[in-house]
């Protein structure tokens, strides 16, 4: 397993943060059919079970909420990835199809409602650290231009930071050659139930993207 710590500042900050963290080789495919069957019906299960006004209280996603307070960091401009993906799946938008992997990355943040992040372990520098963004730090967003990740909770290697519970890096992302993954599950309250959400990621990568040597760990 990559080295995976949390800093002591944003441990101080935010004492009940906790990852699930999943590597793992695997194979990355445009599309498959069967999963996005599984997608196609916990949306439709999502629609029929939240509304837009009751989101921000659903526990998971409070708790994240107040994280980012506590950060100095808006929440509602800032949205976890688990948030933005079910106001997005109440708009009626749909999700983007991207690949396997970043697909089943989504659907565990819906099923868990916590954010989730995959990143090619190739392209990282370990060890890794969970540490609060620095005044001025920014980084090329996916589809994005620049980030300003200053007061996040972000990911950093040697070359700097390449990941967020908000939006990832370019850096970092999974792309058609990708052949080690790092998953992550984020908790903004505690590691209970984390295992449980690690264990269904492996079950998915397994049926979805071919994963082979997994290794899990929890950091807390």
């Amino acid at each position: 397993m990559i080295p995976v710590s949390i800093s002591a500042d944003l441990k101080r900050a935010l004492p009940d943060v906790a990852l699930g963290c999943i590597s793992v080789q695997v194979k990355v495919e445009q599309h498959s059919d069967a999963l996005w069957y599984d997608i196609d019906r916990h949306l439709a299960h999502l629609k029929t079970t939240y509304q837009p006004d009751q989101i921000s209280s659903i526990p998971s996603i409070a708790a994240m909420r107040r994280a980012y307070k506590a950060l100095g960091k808006d929440p509602s401009r800032y949205r976890g990835s688990a948030e933005a993906l079910l106001r997005r799946v109440l708009s009626g938008k749909g999700l983007y199809n991207v690949n396997t992997v970043v697909e089943i990355n989504n659907l565990i943040s819906l099923e868990s409602l916590l954010p989730a992040g995959s990143y090619d372990i190739g392209n990282v520098v370990p060890p890794i650290t969970f540490r609060v963004g620095q005044p001025g730090e920014t980084y090329k967003g996916i589809g994005k231009d620049e980030v300003n990740i200053e007061n996040l909770p972000v990911f950093a290697d040697a070359h700097g930071a390449f990941g967020s519970p908000t939006s990832d890096s370019e850096r970092a992302m999974i792309r058609l050659e990708t052949e080690r993954v790092l998953m992550v599950i984020f908790s903004f309250a505690g590691a209970g139930g984390l295992d449980q959400w690690t264990s269904r990621a492996r079950e998915l990568l397994r049926r979805y993207a071919f994963a082979e040597q997994v290794e899990e760990v929890l950091v807390a």
